[in-house]
């Protein structure tokens, strides 16, 4: 019985003994549901799936809230191991996507133009003045930009950005789906603001990437990869649903057809 109960022992020690203490660091933004690493209670969907694979792996992952554009700079000094969110398509001076290990989508962001509910589908052109959270790129906007037909706000918070939409300041504000109705300020009546799907928007996979720990990537891949429904019903929790499905409910609301979709 001794030996039984010593060789489950080493089993189970077997199984975290590479466990170990892992910093992820975050964009300082309060990005709910997606994230929000400031927060001292729920930090949004990404860590809870985070801290599911850290249950399930052993693994201890501390969260340090980082300005955007410091975090792949602290990454390649080793002050943080692993940075989020992170995307192969994003452009930084600091590292390239070749340098890096990502993980699979912890969850995939919708974003897009956040316009007053009545200015829904009066088209691109009426879009002179967008604001957009520092640190962002407006990559959908910047031929428009270039040629000095949208100009740029910068805010350096969400509610900034609802205020100059509200005061019409600004036409648009460059943000996340789930995040501007998450994030919509308690002063404005809900649906006041909604994505408008005749204007940029597209659907991006947020991942967890690192210069150095490819094995602890490969791990959350396969944990990921092998939970389908714990992921789902984390989204659920949240809010998030597919891309899809948030397309058609939008097409309904704003009674829009499919050809008026931006592309």
């Amino acid at each position: 019985m001794v030996r039984c109960i010593g060789l489950f022992i080493g089993c189970l020690f077997s199984l975290n003994i590479y466990a170990d203490k892992y910093v992820i660091g975050a964009q300082n933004l309060a990005y709910f549901p997606h994230y929000d690493f400031a927060s001292s209670t729920d930090k949004g969907v990404a860590w809870s799936i985070l801290e599911a694979f850290s249950e399930a792996s052993g693994h201890e992952f501390v969260y340090l809230s980082l300005p955007i554009r410091r975090l792949q700079l602290e990454l390649v000094k080793g002050n943080v191991d692993f940075v989020y969110p992170d995307n192969r398509g994003w452009y930084n001076s600091i590292t390239t996507s070749s340098d890096k290990y990502f993980s699979l989508p912890l969850t995939n962001a919708v974003t897009g133009t956040i316009v007053k509910r009545e200015n829904v589908g009066k088209g691109i052109e009426k879009i002179k003045h967008l604001a957009m959270p520092l640190g962002f790129t407006p990559v959908n906007w910047q031929q428009r930009i270039d040629n000095k037909h949208t100009k740029i706000t910068w805010v350096t918070s969400i509610q900034q950005g609802f205020d100059l939409l509200n005061q019409e300041r600004v036409d648009g504000l460059d943000l996340e789906y789930f995040v501007s109705q998450s994030s919509t300020p308690l002063s404005y009546e809900k649906g006041a603001f909604t994505l408008d799907l005749t204007l940029p928007h597209n659907e991006i996979p947020f991942s967890l990437s690192t210069l150095y720990h490819k094995d602890i990537i490969s791990e959350l891949n396969n944990f990921i990869a092998s939970n389908p429904e714990l992921i789902n019903s984390i989204k659920a929790k949240y809010g998030i649903t597919s891309f899809e499905k948030l397309s058609q409910q939008l097409l309904k609301e704003q009674d829009l057809q499919a050809e008026e979709v931006w592309k």
